[in-house]
């Protein structure tokens, strides 16, 4: 039997794809293995999002290009195959949007295999208690900075029917979390119906049987709030986590307009009030980019004053990085040493805000689902509005009420006082 060794790297889109490429060649006859020495087949699934994380990629490609049979897959591949076959001449390229043609590209009857190939095959085999499964890829966006939007053409979506079937094999596997992700996942269904389907998806999945829980991927403002009735029905859902992440990006309007963001501040915070009189407990994370062009000292002040004023529960926080072939590059760019020190005051921002969110967790009794293995002989676990928390005992994929006794900006920590193995 043939073994195949796959490494990921980027988000969680990323390694959603890998489990279907992972699916694929189980059903082909290979072997995963876990090292890439004495593998057969190496792939190695890309991503281009930073500056920093493309120099790492090339830097892994050229460690592994030693090895035979090497595949370039991923955002990287996508987005500058010149870039990979300049390193590596004889590497096989798949883009992301074309992974259900992989097997092409392994047999050798495709060396090179970028054009978008439609969205069908889905993961099969689980194995873990938290499993990422995507229901769409693409977006209908044109932002400025994003070199993502290149890698990933096209809107694409899974049929319904895949995604259902996806869940119930995961849910018979013993999985407890289910993390549907996308690149987009409001405009979910766009292509298929001209409209978005999440919620008709949604529905499919709350009426099954078991005890797991799904947590949305990332959507865009704009799309969000055209679908914010079935968004807050969404949210009610028994088997939907209180958690939605939203990247806002900026909290300037001039800033926003430059990155070709299609919404205002002041329609995002309507978005987020509306999102919180569903339930006060759910958790908002978004992403904010320091240093864009176009952001002076009085943007980078509104871009503050918003994440007090909404009080992210999760931020996550990035300095620009100059990407190429995206519009952002011919701007005007702002000095390194400018973005890292507001880098440094945003990042302080976001530490205080959140410290001082679950702060107000002390004391309390939390339901807990635990997930996975932590450090130092800990366990991890999710509330139900999917905070973080360590705890020192309980078995994976139980439920545990805890009570908490310490937090930090980023996770809480408590005491396990009943444990309820379903």
């Amino acid at each position: 039997m043939p073994k195949a060794y796959i490494e990921t790297y980027g988000c969680s889109l990323n390694k959603a794809d890998s489990s279907v490429i992972q699916s694929i060649l189980l059903e082909n006859g290979y072997e995963i293995t876990d090292s890439p020495e004495g593998a057969d087949l190496i792939i190695v699934n890309t991503c281009t999002v930073r500056k920093e994380t493309e120099d790492r990629m090339i830097s892994r490609i050229r460690e592994l290009k030693k090895f035979k049979n090497l595949v370039v897959a991923g955002c990287l591949a996508s987005a500058q195959p010149s870039l990979v076959l300049k390193e590596y001449p004889e590497a096989r390229l798949i883009s992301p949007q074309s992974i259900g043609r992989i097997m092409d590209v392994i047999e050798g009857k495709e060396k090179i295999v970028l054009t978008p190939s439609g969205k069908s095959k889905l993961p099969s085999f689980f194995s873990q208690s938290v499993v990422t499964i995507p229901i769409q890829d693409g977006c209908l966006g044109e932002c400025s900075f994003c070199i993502t939007k290149i890698a990933r053409r096209k809107l694409m979506s899974y049929p319904i029917r895949a995604i259902v079937e996806s869940v119930k094999k995961a849910v018979k596997s013993g999985v407890k979390e289910i993390d549907l992700t996308g690149q987009d996942v409001a405009t979910y269904g766009i292509d298929l119906f001209g409209r978005s389907a999440l919620k008709e998806l949604m529905e499919y999945i709350d009426e099954m049987e078991g005890d797991f829980l799904v947590r949305l991927g990332m959507m865009t403002p704009e799309i969000a709030m055209k679908i914010i009735d079935d968004l807050k029905e969404i949210i009610k859902m028994k088997k939907v986590f209180k958690f939605l992440h939203l990247p806002v990006q900026s909290g300037d309007d001039k800033v926003l307009r430059i990155m070709k963001r299609k919404y205002s501040v002041e329609e995002y915070k309507e978005l987020i009030n509306e999102i919180r009189k569903t339930t006060s407990e759910i958790t908002i994370a978004t992403d904010i980019i320091i240093g864009h062009p176009g952001e002076d000292e009085e943007a980078f002040n509104n871009t503050l004053k918003l994440m007090e004023e909404i009080r992210f529960e999760r931020v996550h926080l990035a300095m620009y990085s100059v990407r190429p072939n995206t519009l952002s590059a011919s701007m005007k760019q702002i000095p390194e040493v400018e973005k890292k020190r507001r880098m440094r005051i945003a990042y302080d921002k976001m530490v205080k805000i959140c410290s001082e969110i679950h702060s107000n967790y002390l004391g309390r009794i939390e339901e807990v689902m635990i997930t996975e293995e932590g450090k130092h002989n800990t366990v991890v676990g999710r509330t139900l509005n999917y905070i973080p928390v360590i705890i020192s005992k309980g078995n994976i994929s139980s439920i545990v009420k805890v009570k908490i006794t310490d937090y930090t900006y980023y996770d809480l920590r408590g005491e396990v006082l009943t444990i309820n193995n379903k």
